[in-house]
């Protein structure tokens, strides 16, 4: 039969959900302890608990050794002769145990060195049962009870151990009364020198799955799966889902009837917005339905490795897209797990005539990739240092006029080809970004070289009124072809017969 002491160990480990084996060794190591502070020794000392009597014995141990050259301290130590006098059947290597007075000697202070040794013990075995409790319950969900709000730290019993949620693990939108019920998560579990730490919280994206998956049965059963989550506690969480039954429409199912299984859900966060948007595995599809209120007008992927996209919304939806403080095109790029640049249909087109000017700049054109430009004309412009399109495109009919060898119809001439060779230009853009050319503007580098165009359009009215000094010439839509020589002199012979 069980004596009294051990009893009383068997109901406290029960109490403190430990096993009792540990308690049994507190109580001898204390006894240890009390008897090496007692007699003042550095003896092997150990103590041994009888559980039918509950008394404890403790004992000096020393070490067996064959010959007395062996024996290094005679406190740890004895020879084989010596140790058979008390155990004839004891062999080296063997231990001797000496018994140890300690009823009725050990006294008050003693007794309270082995009280506070036990309870120490008591704690650590107690701290290493509530570690080992939960470590591997890290993101399930538990009911726990406020206990006590300390600053801004909130204490919650978990029955077995207390629990912290911190401020950043709470949501702005709740406070909690004394005594309250509520869910939560297990956030982490800590080791710390006053014992582990549980860490729960509410603001975590597993609380609002949770939620979702006991308000709505479809998710409960797999028919609709969450396939991902974002959250900013307190303001508004994003929530993907699929559905495997082509038959159950995923949102509408988590939406519920009249909107009653989301609201339940709202209500449980405090008032918190939750969007439910339809998961797709195409990215730029998934983007428009993430970037929900906010109408997308397109949306290219810049780097699929990188994950990077590119969204263009029209100028009155930008902000709506972008959210208070970035939080609709945050939560979004969380959701997708992508990088999204967001921009107007102005801030788009600006972007593109930017990079068409710079292109034009960057790469000048020389005059012999120009049809219609003949060798002769060519080689006239370059005496003057004319070399590109640009540097042509940039020249005054005027100008041209003024270098040997250019009249009013070569001017024309040029004007069409100079024309025609940028309008190619443009067309070749338009097809290779066609979404772009429907809300870009044409560059900068056509509206200067139409310049000359139009130059050249009011030189030509001012040949026309004076007839009778350059009579019978051709029409001003002349086909672009190349400028012989002998069109050059037939040209400038009325001129010197005006000269002269």
């Amino acid at each position: 039969m069980a004596s009294e002491l051990y009893n009383t160990i068997d109901a406290l480990s029960r109490e403190k959900g430990i096993d009792p084996q540990i308690v049994v060794s507190a109580v001898e190591d204390a006894i240890v302890v009390a008897t090496r502070k007692y007699y003042k020794t550095q003896e092997n000392l150990r103590a041994q608990l009888d559980k039918d009597t509950g008394k404890i014995r403790a004992f000096s141990v020393r070490t067996v050794v064959e010959t007395p050259e062996q024996v290094e301290d005679p406190l740890l130590q004895i020879t084989l002769d010596d140790a058979r006098k008390s155990d004839p059947n004891v062999e080296v290597g063997g231990e001797i145990q000496t018994p140890k007075v300690t009823e009725g000697i050990l006294g008050r202070i003693a007794a309270q060195i082995a009280k506070q040794v036990i309870f120490q013990k008591v704690r650590e075995a107690e701290r290493d049962t509530v570690y080992n409790e939960y470590i591997g319950r890290v993101g399930e969900i538990v009911n726990a009870t406020v206990k006590r709000v300390e600053g801004p730290d909130v204490i919650f019993d978990l029955g077995k151990a207390e629990s912290r949620m911190p401020r950043k693990e709470q949501s702005r939108l709740e406070s909690f009364a004394v005594g309250e019920r509520v869910r939560v998560v297990i956030a982490r579990v800590e080791r710390a020198s006053k014992g582990p730490a549980v860490v729960v919280s509410r603001a975590d994206p597993a609380l609002v799955s949770n939620l979702f998956q006991t308000e709505v049965p479809e998710i409960y059963d797999g028919t609709v799966v969450i396939r991902a989550i974002a959250r900013e506690a307190g303001e508004r969480t994003k929530i993907a889902v699929l559905s495997k039954d082509k038959d159950v429409d995923a949102v509408g199912a988590c939406v519920g009837m009249k909107g009653m299984r989301v609201q339940s859900i709202i209500r449980e966060l405090r008032g918190e917005k939750i969007d439910i948007i339809e998961y797709h595995e195409d990215p730029v599809t998934f983007a428009e339905k993430a970037l929900q209120p906010a109408k997308v007008s397109r949306v290219t992927i810049v780097d699929s490795a990188d994950k990077h996209l590119e969204v263009v919304v029209d100028d009155s939806q930008l902000s709506l897209a972008i959210g208070k403080k970035g939080q609709n095109v945050r939560l979004a790029a969380k959701l997708l797990n992508w990088k999204i640049d967001i921009k107007s249909e102005e801030e788009k087109r600006q972007e593109v005539e930017q990079q068409m000017s710079q292109l034009v700049a960057a790469a000048p054109t020389p005059l012999e990739n120009v049809p219609g430009l003949g060798e002769t004309l060519i080689v006239k412009l370059s005496t003057v240092g004319v070399t590109t399109v640009e540097a042509l495109a940039d020249m005054t009919p005027e100008q041209l006029e003024a270098i040997e060898g250019i009249g009013p119809k070569t001017v024309e001439k040029i004007s069409l080809a100079v024309n025609n060779y940028f309008s190619s230009l443009e067309a070749a853009a338009a097809v290779e970004t066609p979404a772009a050319a429907e809300s870009v503007e044409a560059p900068a580098a056509e509206e200067s070289a139409a310049a000359p165009a139009e130059a050249a359009s009011e030189e030509t009215a001012e040949v026309a009124a004076a007839a009778d000094t350059e009579p019978d010439l051709p029409s001003t839509e002349v086909p672009v072809a190349e400028v012989s020589t002998e069109e050059e002199v037939a040209e400038e012979q009325p001129s010197s017969e005006q000269h002269k």
